[in-house]
């Protein structure tokens, strides 16, 4: 991974660019997060929000973000998303008592834009690099995402404790500004050449072509799904802010542990996801599955845990299983997908896994509501276990097929 960094500069290019960008939004994730629990009292319902203000849009603009990824210059896309969010993240420098909707429309701005960037950097990615190091290269911008959680959230908490939480607002804004200036160094072309196509958005029709390209291999579809455990269990995470608070007191200082803890876990699955990689699709199929009940059965350990280092651990390990299935299951979805219909393709992965995070923070609110923080984790960690052994039943025959195409003769 490292030699990759060292020997690709427009793949680093790529990679310091979402470096920048991913601490800068966790500085403010837990900032606003702060912000909303004293203006609302640590209203689960007011936490998920902005949760769910991070997510919907790409659900939302998946028709059109992906046919963008895919008929637009990619690396001009991920550009213009970056300087337009610089502009968008300071809005919550207005975000005060009685106008907190302000926060909300400064993420569904931050987050709509992001929806067209990520479909254009994952797109982009196998063209910046050679075939042999696609592997490598997911490995490395999956634990990224890990990375910058643990050091942006750790690092984050102390951040607003010595300068307060407006200044973390301006160092994320700050942030996408350089973000963008990393991807306009890229060089290589970050398209496939394809002749001279004119581009052309029809987000009916190219979702359309996008879904019966996708049900051809069915592989790929089944990849697609691959996360919706742990999405529809993913409300998880919000309930993290109201553990910190009302089992552990902690304050800013137990979310940004918790969420570090989330950071460590996404870091390590992604390591251990490249060992499965040359083993073929089936192999692929199962860990995600296993994955999915890891990280369940680790939340519904973290739902009972007495103290704050028993709930980080837990947190840990549930997002060790959630990392490696991340990184395998996109692994897949980059590798047997065509650069014609890979940012759609991408983006409808992004889309449902999106779909049904969003559907989870909204329950997991009136769970905690109804039941309180430690059984609503619990339910919803069940449910993760639940459709991991479901996805392991379902792909039983698809996985049986597979591993027999790739036995030597």
């Amino acid at each position: 991974m490292f030699r990759l960094l060292r020997r690709n500069r427009d793949f680093r290019a790529l990679f310091i660019g979402e470096v920048v960008s991913l601490g800068g939004d966790w500085f403010a994730t837990v900032a606003i997060v702060g912000v909303l629990s004293d203006a609302t009292n640590g209203s689960a319902l007011a936490i998920a929000g902005i949760f769910v203000a991070q997510m919907l849009p790409s659900f939302l603009l998946s028709p059109f973000a992906g046919p963008v990824a895919d008929r637009f210059d990619r690396r001009a896309v991920m550009v213009a998303s970056s300087f337009v969010a610089s502009i968008a993240a300071l809005g919550f420098l207005f975000v005060k008592p009685g106008h907190i909707w302000v926060a909300y429309v400064s993420q569904l701005l931050i987050s709509s834009l992001a929806a067209f960037f990520a479909p254009a950097a994952g797109a982009a990615l196998p063209n910046l690099i050679d075939p042999s190091d696609l592997p490598d290269a997911i490995r490395a911008t999956s634990s990224l995402w890990g990375i910058m959680l643990a050091v942006g959230a750790a690092t984050g908490a102390l951040f607003n404790q010595l300068f307060g939480r407006n200044a973390s607002f301006i160092a994320n804004a700050a942030s996408f500004v350089i973000a963008g200036v990393a991807m306009w160094t890229i060089r290589r072309s970050t398209n496939a050449d394809r002749g001279s196509v004119r581009p052309r958005v029809h987000p009916i029709k190219d979702s359309h072509e996008a879904i019966v390209y996708a049900r051809s291999d069915p592989a790929l579809m089944a990849l697609l799904f691959a996360k919706g455990g742990v999405g529809l269990s993913g409300g998880v995470v919000a309930l993290l802010t109201t553990l910190s608070v009302e089992r552990f007191h902690a304050g800013d200082t137990g979310v940004g542990i918790l969420l570090a803890a989330r950071g460590v876990g996404v870091v390590v699955g992604p390591l251990w996801a490249k060992r499965y990689t040359s083993n073929g699709i089936a192999t692929v199929l199962k860990v995600c599955a296993l994955s999915c009940v890891v990280y369940g059965a680790a939340y519904m350990g973290v739902a009972m845990a007495p103290v704050i280092g028993l709930a980080a651990l837990g947190t840990m390990i549930a997002h060790l299983g959630g990392g490696n299935q991340w990184s395998l299951s996109v692994y897949g979805i980059q590798a047997r997908s065509s650069d014609e219909f890979r940012g759609r393709v991408l983006a409808a992965d992004m889309a449902i896994v999106m779909l049904a995070s969003t559907v989870s923070y909204f329950a997991a609110a009136f769970l905690q509501r109804a039941l309180g923080t430690g059984k609503a984790m619990a339910i919803l960690g069940a449910l993760a276990v639940v459709w991991g052994l479901i996805y392991l039943r379902l792909t039983r025959t698809l996985r049986q097929e597979n591993a027999l195409q790739t036995q030597p003769a």
